[in-house]
């Protein structure tokens, strides 16, 4: 099983739990801040995914960190048993997978919209009803600028892409024209 996909069986898991014992959203935040702390100090983290570190010490280490991290019940109990399984170099996958299993429970998704100049704040907000009112979904779009689109928009949600842009239009005139001349 690669590590992918054990974190996602661990995030679809813990998503359980937390639904039924605690908020997941403060889950959420208490596993990326944990996360970031592991990864944040090199040292740690070097000792967390050290194969020659036996899986016990890995386990006191985060017993002696969890007084500091001041996390719910249900990610301390997480990160304890990743720990004693030793694998907790698995975390960071986890968080994502998490985060990404959280959204889609709230029905949330996330889209970036790219324009050739920035946005004005009142278009972005339409822009983010109408991608909902399309999903059915509530959208938290960031928005990217390009100034190589040349016009128009580059929307993508997930693995969709809704490419309005002019330098698109361009292309596929071009397109065209050099198969009409065939």
């Amino acid at each position: 099983m690669t590590a992918r996909m054990s974190a996602l069986r661990y995030a679809r898991a813990l998503l359980d739990v937390a639904l039924a014992e605690a908020d997941p959203v403060v889950v959420e935040q208490e596993l990326a801040a944990s996360a970031e702390l592991f990864t944040g100090h090199a040292g740690l983290w070097k000792a967390m995914t050290n194969p020659a570190v036996p899986a016990p010490k890995k386990r006191a280490i985060v017993d002696s960190v969890l007084p500091r991290l001041g996390v719910t019940l249900v990610v301390q109990k997480t990160l304890q048993m990743l720990a004693s399984r030793d694998r907790i170099a698995l975390l960071p996958e986890i968080v994502d997978a998490y985060s990404s299993k959280l959204m889609d429970h709230q029905k949330v998704v996330r889209a970036t919209v790219t324009s050739a100049v920035p946005l004005p704040g009142e278009s972005v907000k339409r822009l983010e009803r109408e991608l909902a009112a399309i999903t059915g979904r509530k959208v938290v779009m960031s928005a990217a600028v390009d100034p190589a689109i040349v016009g128009g928009l580059v929307t993508r949600i997930g693995s969709t892409v809704w490419d309005g842009s002019v330098r698109r239009q361009l292309e596929k005139i071009r397109e065209r024209l050099a198969g009409a001349g065939n």
